[in-house]
């Protein structure tokens, strides 16, 4: 009996933690268009998680570990933050109707700001290094602002 309620606290413990995150979902317009997903994992730093269309020949899914490295205070009300980060990709490309698989390494570097209401903008560049199958390799910088709403 004392584990299974050992084991219920921990679960409600961990669902808390979990929820008291901070999060913000959204899209990044760019040259495409991105369904965005960021969850804060420590202090500021994030995880963020694209899934859209690149270039608008690529279906792309991407996950960032983005490091907070600056949030200067710049303005009275809201918050602004410099972040960058590693992570990976995959998709599949449309060439000529034919469609082919990549594998790629990825990162972001970018500006947010967060109003003092839940919302959130930002600027930011996703370099790409990668694999395609069938069509070797390929490197792509997609630049793109994003809107969020964050809770």
């Amino acid at each position: 009996m004392k584990k299974i309620i050992l084991l219920a606290a921990m679960m409600l413990g961990l669902a808390v933690a979990a929820s008291a995150q901070p999060r913000a979902i959204g899209a990044r317009l760019g040259w495409g268009v991105d369904f965005s997903y960021q969850h804060t994992v420590k202090n500021a730093d994030f995880v963020e998680a694209n899934l859209g269309l690149n270039n608008f020949n690529s279906l792309d899914l991407s996950a960032v570990y983005n490091f907070m490295i600056a949030q200067p205070q710049w303005t009275d009300r809201g918050e602004w933050g410099f972040y960058a980060g590693p992570g990976a990709a995959l998709g599949m490309n449309i060439l000529g109707g034919n469609s082919y698989f990549h594998i790629a390494a990825a990162g972001h570097v970018g500006l947010e700001y967060t109003f003092w209401f839940p919302l959130q903008l930002s600027f930011d560049l996703k370099p790409q290094l990668g694999f395609g199958f069938n069509y070797g390799f390929h490197w792509s910088v997609t630049p793109a602002l994003g809107v969020r709403y964050r809770f």
